[in-house]
């Protein structure tokens, strides 16, 4: 006789396709939150998910939010799922996000971004199929599958989907604080599936690094000039930022900015032995980044690198000229963007105040008489929780069950600024359960989930609840 797991597996095999098909109207749903022009899709995608979930009998409640400050457009709405009510259950709550970053086939995509394609290794290519779709979609596809087993569902779901998280969560952290007691009130343990695995092998996520995001606006001339008549006689605003963003941080990586390695929380013993049966290698990281221009030569200090220390990155620079062609032009006003990536113990204020007076000090140096701005554009801190407690255990066991071996434990590189929110307001442990592979290429062109990640992650959530129930 079939064991329930093996009822559940059996079943998501058998409508597989279906969920496939489901991916495939989510992705053609343009939902870009960074496009105010798009904002009617980014709605209409959350209508979409919230027609799906009533279609599975789940309680749906559509929040309105308030509009986008500084226009007239509306935010998106944040979507409310409750299915089940059992008071003898634990109940999970779930968070994912419905809009995606702008994509089109000027970008590099072979295909249209917003149609799923599928290639003969069973690779599925579409913005939205990795991040976060196809994982927001797996949960709605577990309930079905349940549902099609004849298995009583194993907890109570509550489950949170917003609209813009691709522009930094607008509105959502008010949302939290103000249900954290009322709609979340019930909450036994978080899940999020917003993250990928680090190589070829299943992993679980307990750490972020933050995100401080700053400007730099570099002004003097009240136009464009011409470099052939003044050139040398005029303090140019590209030059005096070019080396403005050139003295944060070296080309190994290490970040120039005084005081910020004493704030940074020292490398513990049990942390260290986290790093030793972690399946990645260089050539992991080689396979991903598509060169071989990693920094470090061993294992372990890309890991570090990439998870447990401070990261500084220059990301653009508006106003100066970047056309084919020659064009000799002196710009009168540039603005630079970098971001720094935070890590245990630093603080948002003390990142804030070094950078900002770093800035300023390289930029007196030159005695230019340009004008420098410096400005913070996004602020999220950093995140971290203890993998020992229950909520990770039934993960590591329902991978066990579905891949066959114990997952990685990993921290991330990257941010997600509701963890912490979530974390803080509502008072119980987060899981981070990826769903997709390290090469699915969230956030650039190509973007895609393997049929099997896919499929086999429906597995993996129902065999988590299944053991968050025992």
């Amino acid at each position: 006789m079939a064991t329930i797991m093996e009822k559940y597996f059996a079943t998501v095999d058998n409508i597989s396709d279906h969920f496939v098909e489901r991916l495939q109207k989510a992705v053609a749903i343009p939902s870009v939150s960074a496009d105010p022009a798009r904002r009617h899709d980014v709605v209409r995608m959350g209508e979409w998910l919230a027609n799906e979930l009533r279609g599975l009998g789940a309680d749906v409640d559509v929040r309105p939010l308030s509009k986008q400050a500084g226009s007239e457009v509306d935010l998106p709405p944040i979507i409310l799922g409750r299915y089940g009510s059992d008071r003898n259950k634990k109940t999970i709550m779930i968070y994912g996000h419905y809009d995606v970053q702008p994509a089109s086939k000027s970008d590099g995509w072979e295909s249209d971004p917003f149609v799923l394609t599928s290639d003969d290794q069973g690779r599925m290519f579409g913005r939205g199929s990795t991040d976060d779709k196809g994982p927001v979609l797996a949960w709605l596809n577990t309930i079905e599958s349940y549902q099609n087993a004849g298995i009583p569902f194993p907890v109570n779901l509550l489950m949170c989907f917003e609209g813009m998280e691709e522009s930094g969560s607008i509105g959502l952290e008010g949302f939290i604080n103000s249900e954290a007691q009322g709609y979340f009130a019930e909450t036994d343990a978080i899940c999020i599936s917003d993250s990928c695995w680090l190589g070829e092998k299943p992993c679980l996520t307990y750490g972020l690094r933050g995100l401080n995001y700053f400007s730099v606006t570099v002004s003097g001339p009240a136009q464009d000039l011409h470099s052939g008549i003044f050139g040398g006689a005029v303090h140019e605003p590209l030059g005096d930022l070019v080396h403005v963003l050139a003295s944060l941080s070296d080309g190994d990586g290490t970040i120039k900015i005084i005081g910020l390695p004493e704030v940074v929380a020292p490398l513990t013993e049990k942390e260290t032995c986290l790093y030793r049966d972690i399946q990645f290698t260089n050539e992991d990281l080689h396979s991903t980044i598509g060169s071989k221009t990693g920094i470090f030569n061993t294992t372990k200090e890309t890991l570090m690198a990439r998870w447990r220390y401070p990261s500084l990155s220059v990301h653009g620079i508006e106003g100066a000229f970047s056309t084919p062609g020659s064009k000799t032009v002196i710009p009168a006003r540039v603005t630079g963007k970098f971001s720094l990536r935070t890590v245990p113990n630093m603080t948002v204020e003390q990142v804030n105040e070094l950078v900002i007076q770093h800035v300023r000090e390289e930029f007196q140096k030159l005695n230019s008489k340009n004008i420098l701005e410096i400005s913070v554009l996004q602020k999220g801190k950093w995140w971290l929780t203890d993998p020992d407690h229950w909520n990770y255990v039934a993960a590591s066991k329902a991978i066990e069950d579905v891949w066959g071996l114990k997952p990685d434990l990993i921290r991330e590189g990257g941010s997600i600024p509701i963890a912490l929110v979530m974390e803080q307001a509502i008072g119980k442990n987060i899981l981070l359960l990826p769903m997709g592979r390290s090469t699915d290429a969230a956030h650039s062109p190509r973007e895609k989930i393997d049929r099997n990640n896919y499929i086999e992650g429906i597995k993996t959530l129902g065999a988590y609840l299944h053991h968050v129930a025992g």
